[in-house]
């Protein structure tokens, strides 16, 4: 019997399967799509951000995260983490997301057609969402774009960085642009919460108070160099930092130490996953994947429909005919945890199934994000969750289920 190793997305862009570990560095997997072994990659080594050290010394459990080690949380525990974020603010190492820079004449004329977004009407120093998709309309993955000084800094999903490389490298095509790496050279951490600017206010002379949302600053914090962005993936206030590797450490202990008297803690994967939840911020792999589309996933504001995209005329098809599902909001009538991949019926039929579903350590309430029928999709809908063969009651609701708070 072959060894287990994880899934992960092949080059024909189905989920792959383990099949058989070769003689090191190789091992091949076969595709659900394919009937034969088709596909030889690296053998999957973990990684380590610079700041790894800093994790273990203040307590925190560590587990593989799309190929890096991390904190699923700290002593302090995923609901306190949580919570500071709601109330005061928190600290991620968030290092292990992929960012890119796209500069050289021809920069933004490439950047346009690969994503949908009108990149055009963005001056220097704002920032977006925005998505990469395929040819078909389905999601490569999502990413944050900052338009900078003379450059690009593209940010892409940790599990999604070699493909989206390639990806990009591809349909650079005969555009006078150069695509650079730079996970390597810098650090990403996120300080995210209402007091957020007040803790990283004391570190800069520069008045962040004139930052807006979705815009970033370059200059200098706590005596480096930084890149700024009023960003985030919680739905509080905050900050996305970008910092030389070499400076990581300090700089995250600086961080800890002049927001200890704020109430500031560093916080693990659980909290951000719980933030991004309540805020209904996509995951790519659960809201988005090759298989889901923007319109389906509720994310048609993020495409600029005047501008050529790769994916737009199978996405306008959708639009045109309609989605036949659609992600949506639920909360549970009847006392259940909605886990994902568990179906979703409507009158003794699978009409979807959840993509995340939790309690909500802030609203108290146990909700989910299902991808659903589109004719069960209108608020107020009934439906029932299979937890464990059984189906439990649940009704469709507004979301985001918690109001992002930006400046």
């Amino acid at each position: 019997m072959p060894t287990r190793y994880p899934s992960f997305v092949c080059r024909c862009r189905h989920q792959a399967i383990y099949w058989a570990k070769l003689p090191r560095p190789a091992t091949w997997f076969r595709c659900t799509c394919w009937p034969v072994l088709h596909l030889l990659a690296k053998e999957r080594t973990v990684q380590r951000t610079p700041i790894y050290e800093a994790h273990l010394a203040m307590g925190g459990r560590m587990v593989e995260f799309a190929g890096y080690e991390l904190p699923v949380q700290y002593p302090t525990g995923p609901m306190a983490e949580h919570h500071a974020v709601r109330t005061a603010a928190g600290l991620f190492d968030i290092d292990h997301m992929g960012q890119f820079e796209l500069a050289g004449p021809d920069a933004e004329a490439c950047l346009q057609r690969l994503q949908v977004w009108d990149i055009g009407q963005m001056a220097q120093g704002e920032a977006h969402y925005s998505l990469l998709l395929y040819d078909d309309g389905t999601v490569v993955d999502d990413i944050f774009l900052y338009k900078l000084r003379g450059r690009w800094l593209v940010v892409v999903n940790a599990a999604n960085r070699a493909k989206d490389w390639e990806w990009i490298q591809i349909h650079l095509g005969n555009y006078d642009a150069a695509l650079i790496e730079r996970s390597d050279e810098l650090a990403m951490m996120a300080l995210q919460g209402p007091k957020a600017e007040a803790i990283l206010q004391k570190l800069t002379s520069y008045d962040l108070s004139s930052v807006a949302t979705r815009t970033a600053i370059e200059t200098e914090i706590g005596g480096h160099p930084v890149i700024a962005g009023r960003t985030g993936y919680t739905g509080e206030d905050g900050f996305e930092l970008y910092v030389p590797s070499e400076a990581a450490v300090s700089f995250w202990n600086l961080l800890l130490d002049v927001g200890k008297e704020d109430g500031l803690l560093a916080c693990g994967l659980a909290a951000r996953d719980s933030l991004r939840f309540e805020a209904c911020m996509p995951l790519y792999g659960h809201e988005l994947s090759a298989h889901i589309n923007p319109l389906e996933a509720r994310l048609g504001w993020t495409i600029s429909w005047e501008k050529p995209f790769i994916g737009r005329d199978a996405l306008l098809k959708v639009k045109v005919e309609h989605p036949e599902r659609l992600l949506v909001g639920l909360e549970m009538v009847d006392r259940a945890v909605p886990r994902e991949h568990y179906e979703v019926a409507a009158e003794g039929r699978v009409v979807g199934h959840v993509t995340s579903g939790m309690k909500s350590p802030t609203l108290d309430k146990f909700l989910a994000m299902a991808l659903v029928s589109s004719n069960y999709a209108a608020i107020g809908t009934e439906l029932d969750v299979i937890v464990r063969s059984q189906p439990k009651r649940a009704r469709v609701v507004k979301r985001p289920f918690y109001k992002p708070r930006y400046k």
